[in-house]
């Protein structure tokens, strides 16, 4: 995981400090890169501990198209709670705690529909982009495209709705991915690159490495391709100034060997659970923990 290292590095060294919408305050670069060959493992950070259950639950979600915080919280998995949880008090004046808000969405339906929904982000418009034709399911069309027409240039998925991203209970970071076939199913290697306009480089890159690269191995089952490189393209890339002291911490870390990732086959690509993904020999250092800018 050098290149994420270095990365890490260039935003500390070179990083400009501005004002964020958060009120946390923020050390940023503009546009940067990173190139991951996934034949030489499983792009997992190992300087800190990173979530596997927590990426592949949350990839899952977004491939079933959801939009309510439920079905994560049901897996335990509580990663996009803080945006409803704001809204929750903002509009009530309530001082319910997290766990209680939690509790009450699983354990209230009505409650659930109302304070869980996050708007029409990354499942809807993956799944259920409306446009002046009516529906359009992304996901299907590129499963689809990759198997009929894999040398196709618009192999291309974007999460970016201009007319609904305020409806968003946080507008994609994350706003699009394409692919790239070299060759042809059966002999062919599939590549991935997805476009980032904002990123938390400390929390939130190494889950989104983690998220797109497992992404990259789903389609490349689904399509009878090898998985070959992962790329990220990253528009503001920043460290929120109060996560600085950990990042120092990571970069005196060396980093361990990479993981292996076995997916259990399935015959679609919503048909995946979190028991399909599973990591062999993941050795990592101890959790690092940040507080999330919300």
């Amino acid at each position: 995981m050098k290149p994420y290292h270095d990365y890490l590095r260039d935003i500390v060294d070179n990083g400009s400090e501005h004002a964020d919408r958060t009120g946390t305050g923020t050390l940023r670069v503009f546009g940067r890169h990173l190139r991951f060959d996934l034949q030489d493992g499983f792009p997992l950070i190992t300087t800190k501990r990173v979530w596997m259950h927590g990426v592949a639950a949350e990839l899952c979600w977004f491939l079933s198209g959801g939009t309510n915080i439920r079905p994560l919280l049901e897996q335990g998995v509580s990663i996009w709670t803080d945006w409803p949880l704001k809204r929750f008090r903002d509009e009530t004046g309530s001082d319910l705690s997290q766990d209680e808000f939690e509790q009450r969405i699983l354990d209230d339906t009505a409650f659930a529909e109302e304070w869980g929904a996050l708007g029409p982000v990354y499942g809807k418009q993956w799944r259920d982009f409306r446009g002046p034709d009516g529906r359009v399911d992304q996901i299907d069309r590129l499963v689809t495209q990759l198997r009929e027409n894999p040398g196709s240039r618009r192999l291309l998925v974007s999460a970016w709705h201009p007319a609904q991203v305020d409806a968003m209970a946080l507008p994609p970071c994350h706003y699009a991915f394409q692919c790239f076939v070299d060759g042809e199913p059966g002999d062919g290697r599939l590549s991935l690159m997805w476009q980032q306009r904002s990123v938390d480089s400390f929390l939130g890159l190494p889950f989104n490495i983690a998220s797109y690269a497992l992404l990259t191995h789903m389609l490349a089952q689904q399509a009878d391709l090898t998985p070959h490189e992962l790329i990220f393209s990253g528009g503001d890339c920043h460290i929120y100034t109060n996560h600085l002291d950990v990042v120092r911490e990571q970069l005196r870390r060396e980093p361990y060997p990479l993981p292996r990732l076995s997916l259990t086959p399935q015959p679609s690509i919503v048909d995946y659970t979190v028991e399909d993904v599973i990591l062999e020999d993941y050795r990592h250092h101890p959790a690092l923990r940040a507080p999330i800018a919300v």
